[in-house]
């Protein structure tokens, strides 16, 4: 049995876990991610049929597989999982219905994915990412992000996991309810009863997913509709070859755009990352993380899915169950690809209803908000830090508030960067330490200079 270490950690990034062991904790993660969201979203604003969507979803399995171990095993080696964006979604129903809708529209999407993609892996070639984040994202400003993208989710996650999801609101907050209280006493369990305590530390997740599912179908939350209809095992059939390729000058800038909103993103998923596995990034990762990334989605581009991005609810979990080991998230991968061949599996998770997800991330989601004011230090440290760090939180917290009405009244690029507080607490950060620690510095140096 591994001893914990002082950081938490179980098993650390570089550690192996036992085959039947490490299959669990990654089919872990696969439950807690609700991969399936995004598209099926995304499937009902571009109003497609059954089987369409059905097979974007399977598109999407295989490339959040593909996606995972490129990543955590070959690209920036550290425990990541790969997943679809929500960042996307309006820029895709946006060049679909522009280029045709059913009858050539995808094409399109996919032509300007591909475009977007190119610009990611070119970032990570050439080393400009990595001077990029060396130059402007130090310790103060990628805390700041964690701390963003914990507490940014809060709103989003209660509102479409619980509060305003399908079903009856008193209940969708039973059901939460029930699922968060099961992880509480899972933990107190493991706390109190040392002989259960790495047990139940690495599987709380899980556990309380398959407690949430128990209840769900005990209050008849559970549709099995879709699970009936799926077949057992399908290959893909809406990939590249199906819908063709097509490349829009103006479809492809505005992807452009996304694409880079959407690296504002992963860059905090991967300081949040850093954070729960207490191991610094190094130059030549960010690098090959990027390569990863663009490699990712580009490989969704060629499944006919949406874009990829690195998943922030890992690390929570990795906060959670003290297991970072990357064999855990290569099968998780595994998981992923088998559930793109076995429709019937993909078809029940995605009957989980949504407040079971949603109360397992709350608890996740607050431990990412902690892990970066714990990156973050002493607030005091010099004067400006409580405006580098004040200021991106209540901006996050304005932009997930935003009323819809704003945002429409932009102009349609600022729209895509206005539906991404995180982007927007990034680059408010950023700007912040900038301007203020340069500031600080002149102050300092006139200081030592009058000693």
């Amino acid at each position: 049995m591994n001893e914990q270490n002082a950081n938490g950690l179980l098993f650390k990034p570089e550690d192996n876990v036992p085959n039947l062991e490490a299959g669990i904790l990654g089919l872990q993660h696969v439950l807690a991610m609700d991969v399936y969201v995004a598209p099926l979203i995304i499937a009902s604003m571009l109003a497609l049929s059954v089987d369409q969507t059905s097979q974007l979803l399977q598109s999407a399995f295989l490339a959040c597989g593909i996606g995972t171990i490129l990543q955590t095993a070959f690209f920036m080696k550290i425990p990541l999982c790969q997943g679809p964006s929500f960042v996307p979604a309006t820029a895709i129903v946006g060049v679909f219905f522009a280029s045709g809708g059913q009858h050539g529209g995808m094409a399109a999407v996919i032509g300007s994915c591909l475009a977007g993609s190119l610009m990611l892996i070119l970032f990570g070639a050439t080393g400009i990412y990595e001077k990029v984040i060396n130059k402007l994202l130090p310790s103060v400003v990628g805390g700041t992000i964690i701390t963003c993208v914990g507490l940014g989710s809060f709103p989003s996650s209660l509102n479409s996991n619980i509060f305003k999801a399908s079903g009856n609101t008193m209940q969708n907050v039973e059901l939460a309810g029930i699922t968060l209280l099961t992880f509480l006493i899972v933990t107190i369990i493991g706390t109190y009863i040392p002989q259960l305590h790495q047990f139940l530390k690495i599987s709380s997740v899980i556990i309380t997913m398959i407690v949430g599912v128990i209840a769900a179908s005990l209050m008849g939350r559970m549709d099995w509709t879709s699970f009936n209809k799926a077949a057992l095992f399908s290959f893909p059939q809406a990939t590249i070859f199906h819908y063709g390729v097509s490349f829009n000058p103006s479809a492809i800038l505005t992807f452009i755009i996304i694409f880079l909103v959407l690296t504002t993103e992963t860059t905090g998923t991967w300081f949040a990352m850093s954070a729960a596995t207490d191991e610094k990034i190094t130059p030549k990762q960010w690098n090959h993380g990027m390569i990863g990334e663009g490699v990712s989605c580009l490989i969704s581009a060629f499944l006919g899915s949406i874009p990829m991005t690195g998943y922030s609810t890992n690390a929570g979990i990795i906060s959670i169950t003290g297991v970072a080991s990357r064999k855990v998230f290569i099968s998780a991968g595994a998981w992923f690809i088998i559930l793109g061949f076995f429709s019937k599996i993909s078809a029940l998770l995605s009957a989980i209803p949504k407040p079971v997800i949603g109360g397992v991330s709350l608890v996740i989601m607050a431990i990412i908000m902690l892990n970066g004011i714990n990156v973050i230090g002493d607030i005091n440290a010099f004067p400006n830090k409580n405006y580098i760090v004040g200021i991106p939180i209540a901006m996050t917290m304005a932009m997930t508030f935003l009323p819809n009405s704003i945002k429409l009244a932009a102009p349609k690029l600022l729209q895509y960067l206005l539906g991404s507080p995180i982007s927007i607490a990034a680059i408010t950060a950023v700007v912040l330490n900038l301007l203020l620690s340069k500031k600080q510095a002149i102050i300092n140096s006139a200081t030592s200079s009058t000693k």
